[in-house]
């Protein structure tokens, strides 16, 4: 078993500390991705909106989560001694898991995965952001 990423909150009010310091950044992303696309300023002004600087500081919140990415006896393990509600989405005859647990919401989040690591942790740091993180920050 391994960690990818390295945020796991303690508290909502550190998830909230964490996702605000993001605003500045997903505003200097998108700017800089608007210039790179080689859009003019009226262009700029109409397409760049406050829910597209959001979606910005929504993704780079959701990469930075540590997840946890081992085997389907180590999350049963793992889910054993956990306090946590577990949403769990996968195939279950698969041989690997992606887990994150935020135990000050008593949540997780995991899904299974066969060969397709990358993909799965993507997916499941989405999952985990629209499932525990959206409604505290």
């Amino acid at each position: 078993m391994d960690t990818e990423g390295q945020f796991a909150p303690v508290s909502a009010a550190e998830a909230r500390e964490r996702y605000d310091a993001f605003g500045p950044t997903a505003q200097v992303v998108v700017k800089e991705v608007a210039k790179a696309m080689g859009l003019d300023p009226e262009t700029y002004e109409e397409r760049v909106t406050s829910e597209v600087v959001e979606t910005a500081r929504d993704v780079l919140f959701a990469e930075s989560l540590a997840v946890q990415v081992g085997s389907m006896a180590e999350f049963e393990e793992w889910r054993e001694d956990t306090d946590c509600e577990v949403s769990l989405v996968g195939a279950e005859n698969v041989d690997n898991v992606v887990w994150h647990a935020a135990p000050f919401a008593e949540q997780a989040v995991a899904a299974t995965f066969q060969n397709e690591r990358r993909a799965a942790v993507g997916t499941l740091r989405r999952q985990a952001f629209g499932r525990i993180y959206r409604e505290v920050v």
